[in-house]
């Protein structure tokens, strides 16, 4: 049987990623730099994020919204993320996150700072890889400290 790091859950990825990554983050930042550093972090995970984006696409068949927001139970999986959703429909999709058991990993792995590049950052990119006519507006995070995540998704259908 071959291992593929997508039929983990999303949240268990991340948590062995930032294992890994935020020692050797740190230790990066204490020799060239926090914003040098996280600068070269940000860049890197945001290109992994749109290549995975169009993977993600390519593997459900379809790029378009009501697809997208049908297919994002990993992220969700064991309660990973508490949703409300607003909206959901073929040119939008609007939900709160209320809790975000992410923020709540890092924090304990002693990243809280880097939680935001490590998960928040790839969602624009994410998405953006998955079919660059969908965009996503986004004000704030729990991660940065908000009450809340506010994910709002839209999408021109095409004439």
């Amino acid at each position: 049987m071959t291992f593929h790091p997508n039929q983990m859950d999303v949240i268990d990825r991340r948590q062995v990623e930032a294992l890994i990554l935020g020692p050797m983050l740190r230790a990066f930042q204490n020799e060239i730099g926090i914003e040098k550093t996280n600068e070269i972090a940000r860049t890197v995970i945001t290109k992994l994020a749109r290549e995975q984006g169009a993977q993600f696409a390519q593997d459900i068949g379809s790029n378009q919204l009501e697809d997208y927001a049908s297919n994002k139970d990993a992220w969700r999986r064991n309660g990973a993320l508490e949703i409300e959703v607003i909206n959901s429909d073929n040119q939008e999709y609007s939900f709160n996150v209320t809790r975000c058991k992410y923020a709540e990993m890092y924090k304990k792995l002693g990243y809280p700072d880097l939680g935001e590049i490590f998960s928040c950052t790839r969602d624009f990119e994410f998405c953006s890889g998955f079919n660059p006519g969908i965009k996503l507006q986004r004000t704030q995070t729990i991660m940065e400290g908000a009450s809340h995540c506010d994910f709002r998704y839209s999408s021109k259908k095409s004439k």
